[in-house]
């Protein structure tokens, strides 16, 4: 009797227990469901922009990939390490290059282009929409059909950009000294990033800003395009960008108070805009 009795007690309770644990690993496995749902792993195709290489995007790379996401960053050609003929480069140098990165990835991507690299970034997707999931310009050039970076930076009368650049001998290289490097691109730098732009600051093909850019492709329309402002730009005013986000339709718009390269002087607000676009 005892036995019996012992075991009608102890049954409930086991049964408890095993509805306790198949609770808790329901719970945890829904935890994880709804934090990858709301966090799912994307792909950053970061580009950069004239007189600049990767270092560029160094900050926001390492931030972006802390949060769980791949990121690739291109080195233009001329840029960097990259010693590629500046006579023999061109913008579709620079797109096919981007192209080339984008489908080594696995799946769409999220292509972000600051500056120069707005403009690439535009050829672009016009060429492999299917592949470019989101569009975000930093800061960027957008050209429409048939316009250069040339063209729209004639549309710029108080920029620092144009005032700032010397030429080569032979006319294929335009040139930043570094006494004004920082106060075009970045002003609003702490020292340690003002040493990083002139540490690399390097001659610009110079080709490639006359060269047009030309839209072919119905599907580009279709792409979700994003532009981040910055307030205080130097090197493409505020007041351009305004003029190419309103040209070019683009209805997602934010905006940093920084001057032109804010993914070097606030990485962290850079990389929150970019998570909050990529969801």
């Amino acid at each position: 009797m005892k036995t019996h009795l012992g075991m009608r007690i102890a049954r409930p309770f086991v049964y408890l227990g095993l509805l306790a644990i198949v609770a808790l690993f329901t719970f945890s496995s829904c935890s994880k469901d709804d934090n990858d749902d709301q966090h799912p792993s994307k792909t950053f195709v970061l580009v950069h922009g004239a007189f600049q290489a990767p270092y560029a995007w160094q900050f926001v790379k390492t931030k972006l990939e802390a949060a769980g996401n791949n990121v690739v960053v291109v080195e233009l050609p001329g840029h960097g390490q990259d010693q590629t003929n500046p006579k023999k480069i061109t913008i579709n140098t620079y797109r096919d290059k981007v192209i080339t990165a984008i489908n080594a990835a696995n799946g769409p991507v999220v292509l972000v282009g600051h500056s120069l690299g707005g403009a690439i970034i535009t050829a672009v997707t016009d060429s492999i929409p299917n592949k470019v999931e989101r569009l975000v310009y930093l800061a960027g050039f957008v050209p429409a059909n048939n316009q250069s970076i040339l063209e729209l930076t004639t549309m710029d009368p108080n920029s620092l950009f144009g005032p700032s650049l010397e030429f080569s001998a032979d006319g294929s290289l335009a040139i930043i000294s570094n006494d004004k490097i920082v106060p075009v691109f970045a002003q609003d730098a702490n020292d340690a990033v003002k040493k990083l732009l002139m540490d690399n600051n390097r001659p610009e093909p110079i080709a490639p800003q006359a060269d047009k850019v030309f839209l072919k492709n119905p599907a580009f329309a279709g792409v979700p395009k994003y532009y981040i402002q910055t307030i205080q730009d130097h090197a493409i005013t505020i007041d351009l960008q305004k003029k190419m986000i309103a040209a070019a339709g683009i209805k997602n718009v934010y905006s940093i108070e920084s001057g032109h390269c804010p993914m070097l002087t606030q990485a962290d607000k850079v990389s929150e805009l970019l998570l909050q676009i990529a969801k």
